[in-house]
């Protein structure tokens, strides 16, 4: 088989049989942004930590509570000489209305503290939606590796099942000797194994892209490198993950949240000040019949903290701790960062040059393979030079065809590395997630208990 006839191969045999319209790589990665699972959890958390917004700006907003009462009252009494008896169902009502005006700036800090959580699950998303395109894209080139791979050992038992055949002709008029057809015997046996260990590997990753892409997958096209997305050299792109890394801006977001939650364990040893506005109506009071009662009051509340047993001074120094640990997990995350971004371009670089070396590999192996069989018919080799030189073909085809599904996941990996890996970069033809849509939907929200699409 040539080069040219290997790489056809290639090109289509890595498609599985199938009536059905081809799937490319842009068109599985947007199954995978649509309804992978994972991914649309974690849009659920960033929607549901959006709520924490709100939840903070009530601290300052005022809260009003009604209350009634309702029940039987006996009265006996005497006045006069003259005793009176009765009963009455006493009712009244109340509203008090309560507003804070002073505590300690811990509404600011909870309502700031809340945005800096919110931008970070938003980070955290996009990280997610990296991770799944990249799983995505390594699932989609480890089934057309393993397709093509399954085929080049299917074909490879069709060229020993005739060599054997072979052989044993020409055993059988004693130009080789037994030994010659055990080895052939031996050859067949070993690559049906390697046969079906490819087929076992093909499923495992046929069941790894319906996790992932949701879809079984078809007929796969061949799919290109991003490389041309990336950045020039490896420094650039170290210089662009450690400023737009999702797991860095996540983690500086953490810092942020980290050092707000501070002030706000401090802002408990200040003064709280509120506004209480109460008005209340009682009708049959204290028993007597048709007696009202109605009282208004507008007063100021102050609370000054004295001393709580030293547990807030505890959290405090806590807070604190944790504000370190947060800094020191920023900078954790960004030597994490560059390192992968150095790896994957490592990988890249070992990839692209592997192709080369494999592609010579497989024409040289080609050229060997012709000249022994060629050897062999006149003597001058023997079967077992032909049974190696034939495994030496086949393994250089299944290094190249790895080689080739390493450089384009590499291109992937290098682009999640950076942070750039999302739907937008790659140009998928999907309506984005935008996560401040909801966000703007409940920002202000001061009342209702359902969701902005209905539940």
């Amino acid at each position: 088989m040539s080069v040219k006839r290997f790489a056809v191969i290639l090109a289509g045999g890595f498609a599985l049989a199938s009536p059905v319209a081809a799937e490319t790589m842009s068109s599985a990665l947007v199954r995978a942004y649509v309804g992978n699972p994972d991914l649309n959890q974690q849009r659920a958390g960033v929607r549901a930590q959006d709520e924490n917004l709100p939840r903070a700006s009530s601290l300052g907003r005022p809260t009003v509570t009604a209350d009634g009462q309702f029940g039987y009252n006996y009265l006996d009494t005497t006045q006069g000489g003259v005793r009176t008896r009765g009963s009455t169902p006493p009712t009244a009502v109340g509203l008090t209305v309560t507003q804070n005006l002073f505590n300690g700036n811990r509404t600011q800090n909870s309502v700031r503290q809340a945005e800096s959580n919110i931008f970070g699950s938003r980070e955290n998303l996009r990280t997610t939606e990296e991770n799944v395109l990249q799983n995505g894209a390594t699932a989609y080139m480890n089934v057309l590796r393993d397709t093509a791979i399954l085929d080049l050992r299917r074909n490879n038992i069709t060229v020993l099942e005739e060599q054997l055949r072979q052989t044993r002709d020409r055993f059988n008029v004693g130009e080789v000797t037994r030994t010659d057809v055990a080895q052939a015997e031996s050859s067949l046996a070993s690559s049906r194994s390697d046969y079906f260990t490819a087929q076992a590997n093909l499923q495992n990753s046929v069941a790894n892209f319906r996790q992932i892409i949701g879809v079984e997958p078809t007929r796969l096209e061949p799919a290109r490198t991003i490389e041309a997305l990336l950045p020039k050299d490896m420094g650039t792109a170290v210089v662009l993950a450690l400023e737009e890394h999702p797991v860095v801006q996540a983690a500086l977001h953490a810092v942020d949240a980290a050092a707000l939650q501070v002030k706000l364990v401090e802002g408990e040893l200040y003064p709280t000040l509120n506004v209480v506005g109460n008005v209340q109506h009682q009708t049959d009071y204290i028993g007597v019949r048709n007696a009202t009662f109605l009282n208004g009051s507008v007063v100021g509340q102050l609370s000054v903290p004295i001393y709580e047993g030293g547990e807030v001074y505890a959290r405090a120094r806590q807070a604190k701790e944790t504000l370190a640990q947060a800094r020191l997990q920023a900078d954790l995350q960004r030597d994490t960062v560059r390192a992968a971004v150095v790896s994957a371009w490592g990988s890249l670089d070992s990839a692209k040059a592997v192709i080369q070396s494999a592609k010579a590999a497989v024409k040289s192996a080609e050229i060997a393979l012709d000249g022994i069989r060629e050897e062999a018919r006149v003597g001058q080799r023997t079967t077992f030079d032909v049974l190696f030189a034939q495994q030496t073909l086949l393994n250089t085809r299944v290094s190249l065809v790895s080689a080739q599904r390493d450089r384009v996941v590499a291109s992937y990996n290098v682009m999640a590395a950076i942070g750039r890996l999302s739907a937008a970069n790659l140009s998928l033809n999907v309506a984005e997630y935008d996560p401040t849509v909801h966000f703007e939907q409940v920002k202000d929200k001061w009342i209702g208990l359902r969701t902005p699409d209905g539940r």
